[in-house]
């Protein structure tokens, strides 16, 4: 089993840039699969971006892609998401999400991941 703990959600303008982190326990990070999701007041929670176990795929939303930015570090235990260019839709709830399934490629489903955080809350107004 593994716990996430999210951080570095805030409020910022739109345009502005935040990193959110996901930090993992235990000694077996890199034998999960990775993923944020976002959830909008009132809305479905939805996918964001995804990475593989050895960090060599990853996947993107429409919504977001060349924006955001997915990398993790295996020796820190670590997921990042990095969000430039921000705007007001991009406010949500953002969850970390990890997967035990062993995939070639990034799992872009809610079903798909075992283990959730609690959210950090992203605020960009306009």
């Amino acid at each position: 089993q593994v716990q996430l703990d999210e951080s570095g959600g805030g409020l910022v303008q739109a345009g502005g840039s935040l990193r959110l982190s996901c930090a993992a326990s235990g000694r077996t990070f890199s034998s999960y699969a990775m993923g944020w999701f976002r959830q909008a007041p009132g809305k479905e929670r939805e996918f964001v971006a995804g990475i593989t176990r050895s960090g060599s795929n990853t996947l993107y939303a429409d919504s977001v892609k060349g924006r955001f930015t997915i990398s993790r570090d295996n020796a820190k235990n670590t997921v990042y998401l990095q969000m430039n260019s921000l705007k007001p839709e991009d406010t949500a709830i953002y969850y970390c999400a990890a997967s035990r399934r062993d995939s070639y490629y990034v799992l872009p489903r809610r079903s798909d991941y075992d283990y959730w955080g609690q959210g950090t809350q992203v605020t960009v107004s306009s």
